[in-house]
């Protein structure tokens, strides 16, 4: 089979299509040929060799999650069968023609989504979902603020949180990025390269401040996330794009009562994974049959153009996802 393989830590160059050793399944494991993959941020920092995966995955061939149709499966197979349109998280390899995978990693793509809207879902949707429902307790009527809110987590955050009745603030650096938030009913958008987004929340608020944020950027918006707080608010970092390291003031903390929590899903077991699977299907992939919410897609790139895909998402120019092509 063909796939993208990194052929040394580096930039977009590096990245090759290359002949490499079809996958074959075990027992509880199902094949699949993947119509589409999508990018993540990780991908970029395991292309410059800054996120090694989890060991027994290759190195050499990013992509966390996939969509596709089943070829085979292993003897104990019970969820599906040869011709199942699927889709879900990988530790790595998504960035190929093939794949294999623990069935309970496997979700049914639902009727009304192509592949390439079903690749753009598992990792962005289910980390946003885990972080908003089993980590931060989100409940109806909550303000929460999502930063980088134009990301993948950041649509996925917004949809999810205003289905299930919050108040959503957001922040990008673009006022386009804004534009098209607020057409996912984003309540409030706050442009962070021309305004202070502490100072116009607890402005909208009236000091009051949310009970809930979602940051990606980390040390940088450290300080200004705590004022934002309201009293036993909670703050979940699922990306540290803005640094990892800060002098911290822990009596913020304690006088008001944070909870303050920290996410990754790629390190996580793989029980702890396929648990998460099958609430995700359970809770929100309905929602995707019916169209309450919808995966956002930025710009479909073949396979073999992995390398400009790359590039386009080091500029920090799109809006949703960003898919890879595989088959078709």
């Amino acid at each position: 089979m063909k796939a993208v393989v990194i052929t040394k830590p580096g930039g977009p160059e590096v990245l090759k299509l290359q002949e490499v050793e079809d996958p074959s399944p075990g027992s509880h494991e199902i094949l699949v040929r993947v119509h589409a993959t999508a990018l993540n941020r990780a991908d970029l920092l395991q292309r410059m060799g800054r996120y090694p995966p989890p060991p027994g995955v290759r190195a050499d061939i990013p992509g966390l999650e996939f969509a596709g149709e089943v070829e085979g499966i292993g003897e104990n197979v019970e969820r599906f069968k040869p011709g199942d349109r699927v889709m879900g998280l990988l530790p790595g390899g998504g960035y190929a023609e093939k794949i294999v995978t623990h069935e309970r990693m496997a979700m049914p793509i639902p009727n009304n989504l192509s592949f390439e809207e079903a690749a753009s879902i598992p990792e962005v949707f289910m980390t946003a979902y885990d972080a908003l429902f089993p980590q931060l307790q989100l409940k109806l009527g909550e303000r929460l603020l999502v930063h980088a809110i134009g990301s993948g987590v950041g649509i996925a955050a917004l949809q999810l949180a205003k289905i299930a009745g919050a108040v959503v603030f957001g922040t990008a650096g673009s006022s386009e990025k804004l534009k098209k938030a607020a057409q996912l009913n984003l309540d409030l958008g706050i442009n962070y390269k021309t305004q202070d987004f502490e100072e116009i929340l607890l402005n909208e608020t009236r000091n009051q401040g949310v009970e809930a944020i979602l940051d990606v950027v980390g040390a940088s918006y450290w300080q200004k996330n705590l004022n934002c707080l309201a009293p036993k608010g909670r703050l979940i970092l699922v990306g540290l794009l803005g640094g990892v390291n800060i002098p911290v003031d822990l009596s913020m903390i304690l006088r008001k009562r944070l909870r303050i929590f920290g996410t990754v899903m790629r390190g996580r077991t793989l029980e702890e994974k396929m648990t998460l699977t099958q609430e995700f299907q359970k809770h929100v992939l309905p929602l995707f049959a019916v169209g309450k919410i919808k995966p956002v897609i930025d710009q479909i790139f073949p396979l073999d153009k992995a390398a400009d895909a790359h590039a386009y998402m080091h500029a920090n120019k799109n809006f949703g996802k960003i898919v890879l092509k595989v088959v078709g």
